[in-house]
């Protein structure tokens, strides 16, 4: 199913071939995130996902929408804490004309100086727009709180000061010092063939050099804390999060399933108490964030200001019940189903397969089978849904965030999370 070449300045080349479809999803993942960033240059990574999408020596910014936008394909990018991704979605025919495209951007980006100031107040107003929005502040405030001092707990976007400090000869450095063969991947999957784009990658990025890779930093303590912020605001947004787990851990299986019965879905247990049974909320959920060395799981909430404590105290109530009660068979079927449904639903999808693909290499260092992944799923007990729950959800090892019109009762509740 999987194909892999590591060319010889470490650029590796990784495959899957879907026979069944007429598209394929390509991506040049490069293990430089927010993560390895100066702290005086926080967001310098995403600053240059951006920049790179500005012109190169023979294509402008326009000449690229165009020339994507004319075989009916997709151009995008991200910028994540430990990765950035610039990708493509085309047809398999127009795969070399996609590959050209992303090493163009990669490779001759021009970074004129006109074009930086422009996408700097971009930028800045995508700032703006988090800070306008509480329900995605909250997170970006969760991990900082969390990662205290840490460069995990930066900022992805940075902050306005830093922003404001990034100069061309600072994105060129990031450029020359990170954008290097050993942490580059080149991931594609549907209807590609291995050895042809093994072939296109190596005529393209011949020049590089294999460089170094990616500094490994040590792993971040979790931080247990209670921030408020205060705003005039109709719902108070709200997040709790506990120690997980990291991407690589023998019981994420296990970690994946206590999230997906807690509150990853309509049935789970978050959304039947809080949301169905009480009305405290439109939006409560759970979910993993998840990274090399560490990670957490995060509970969010919007309710009233009124029902803050209520809430606080349904979600304790759930977490106890959790380790003090052991799920019961029909239960964890049920998540199991849901877990297993969702990988495999995903996998229709040639864009999560590419994602699958570089995510498996950069935090589990091969590829797993789709049978390998259900299995782990199935052996996953009720005990020891029980034992993880007893070992995450610890005393005094709570981090709480609030922006909104918080009602003083809630500092009772808050000192409950971290009793």
């Amino acid at each position: 199913m999987f194909e892999k070449t590591t060319l010889a300045n470490g650029i590796r080349v990784v495959t899957e071939r879907m026979p069944e479809l007429h598209s394929v999803s390509v991506g040049f993942w490069v293990e430089a995130g927010s993560r390895h960033e100066d702290i005086a240059l926080g967001g310098i990574s995403h600053f240059l996902e951006h920049m790179l999408f500005k012109g190169t020596e023979t294509r402008s910014a326009r000449d690229i929408a165009k020339e994507i936008d004319s075989i009916g394909g997709v151009l995008n990018a991200f910028t994540d804490r430990e990765f950035c991704c610039f990708f493509a979605k085309v047809l398999g025919d127009k795969l070399p004309k996609a590959i050209d495209i992303l090493s163009d951007l990669l490779l001759h980006s021009v970074f004129d100086p006109d074009e930086i100031e422009k996408e700097r107040k971009v930028i800045l107003q995508e700032l703006h727009m988090i800070e306008d929005s509480p329900d995605d502040l909250i997170h970006d405030m969760l991990c900082e709180s969390i990662w205290k001092d840490h460069p995990l707990g930066h900022s992805v976007i940075g902050r306005v000061p830093t922003v404001n400090r990034i100069g061309r000869n600072d994105l060129l450095q990031l450029l020359d010092e990170q954008y290097r063969g050993c942490r580059l991947m080149v991931c594609a999957a549907g209807d590609v063939d291995h050895q042809d784009l093994v072939r296109r990658v190596e005529k393209a990025f011949s020049s590089i050099s294999a460089g170094n890779s990616a500094p490994i930093s040590s792993a971040p303590q979790h931080n247990a804390a209670v921030q408020i912020v205060e705003k005039n605001l109709e719902q108070v947004h709200l997040c709790l999060a506990y120690p997980g787990v990291p991407q690589n851990h023998p019981q994420r299986f296990t970690m994946n399933l206590i999230n997906t019965i807690l509150g990853a879905s309509m049935s789970s247990r978050l959304f039947q108490m809080v949301r169905e049974e009480r009305g405290l909320a439109y939006s409560i959920y759970s979910y993993l964030n998840s990274h090399s060395d560490t990670g957490s799981l995060v509970i969010y909430g919007g309710t009233a200001p009124e029902d803050v404590p209520q809430l606080l105290n349904v979600t304790q109530e759930q977490l106890s019940n959790l380790k003090q009660v052991r799920v019961d068979d029909t239960e964890l079927e049920r998540a199991k189903g849901q877990l297993k449904g969702g990988l495999l639903l995903s996998l229709e999808s040639s864009d999560n397969r590419m994602s699958r693909l570089a995510k498996g290499e950069i935090f589990l260092g091969r590829q797993y089978a789709i049978d390998e992944i259900v299995n782990e799923i199935h052996r996953v007990t009720p005990e020891m849904i029980q034992e993880m729950a007893n070992r995450l959800f610890v005393s005094g090892t709570c981090n709480l965030q609030m922006i909104g019109r918080v009602d003083p009762a809630a500092f009772d509740s808050a000192a409950l999370c971290l009793s």
